[in-house]
């Protein structure tokens, strides 16, 4: 498992240690227990569970325009790349707050999120 102090990427996100949430964010909503960090095209997702951690979002953002989240984690917790096969490596995020930047692409028609 990798840890990390300040920031770290896994495929296409980028998580960052802050110093506080900022405000104009409301509650991230988790799936099945866990919440999405970044969903994948092919469908093997990166998720962190729910137990110990707060997520949220900007305020009435799209989804398909999100691509900031942040977290709250009172305990450390891991962030796993749902995939049986050429997987990510696990990430151990320690107690504190974050926040993710998912990555985006430019096209003729606009932005769009980064492919996995």
């Amino acid at each position: 498992m990798k840890t990390f102090e300040k920031m770290a990427a896994q495929g296409d996100f980028l998580i960052i240690k802050i110093d506080e949430i900022p405000t104009g964010v409301e509650p991230f909503e988790p799936e099945n227990g866990k919440y999405v960090v970044a969903h994948s095209e092919t469908g093997h997702d990166h998720t962190m569970v729910i137990d110990n951690v707060k997520a949220f979002r900007p305020v009435e953002t799209k989804d398909a325009d999100l691509y900031r989240l942040f977290f709250e984690v009172d305990a450390p917790t891991e962030i796993v790349h749902n995939r049986s096969h050429d997987t990510h490596e696990t990430l151990g995020v320690g107690a504190g707050k974050y926040e993710v930047r998912r990555q985006r692409e430019y096209t003729p028609e606009g932005f769009r999120r980064a492919a996995d």
